[in-house]
């Protein structure tokens, strides 16, 4: 099955859930309660999202590729205008903040509709002690 199909009618596909924040079960909206904090629940089908272990993984990678992208674009714009280093302050710091965080969201939400619909689960060991 493809990742643009979903998996159930309602379902929406990991990339439109991961864009736009939603329920990877109704595809309601509202997936973030805070910036990059997920609700308990779906406010819409009560999808119980403390049960998914995204972690951190996305938080340093992103930061990585991020801070590469920004740091080439801020020679780039030094080596073409030479602005006054306040105009490199006002311009990158809040850019690097809002694509920080909007990555974190979108990998993180990501992650989140990715383990929902492949049912993901923490490994267990049978009665017989093998996994």
């Amino acid at each position: 099955m493809p990742d643009d199909k979903p998996a159930a009618k309602g379902q929406p596909p990991v990339w439109r859930a991961a864009l736009f924040a939603t329920c990877p079960e109704c595809g309601a909206p509202g997936l973030f309660e805070g910036a990059a904090r997920f609700r308990e629940r779906c406010p819409s089908c009560g999808l119980d999202y403390s049960r998914y272990n995204v972690g951190d993984g996305p938080a340093a990678f992103l930061t990585l590729i991020v801070g590469a992208l920004l740091i080439v674009l801020a020679l780039l714009l030094d080596a073409a205008v030479r602005p006054p280093i306040w105009v490199h302050v006002i311009l990158w710091v809040p850019l690097t903040i809002v694509a920080v965080i909007y990555g974190l969201r979108v990998g993180k939400a990501a992650l989140l509709a990715s383990e929902h619909q492949r049912q993901a689960a923490e490994g267990k060991l049978s009665d017989d002690g093998k996994p």
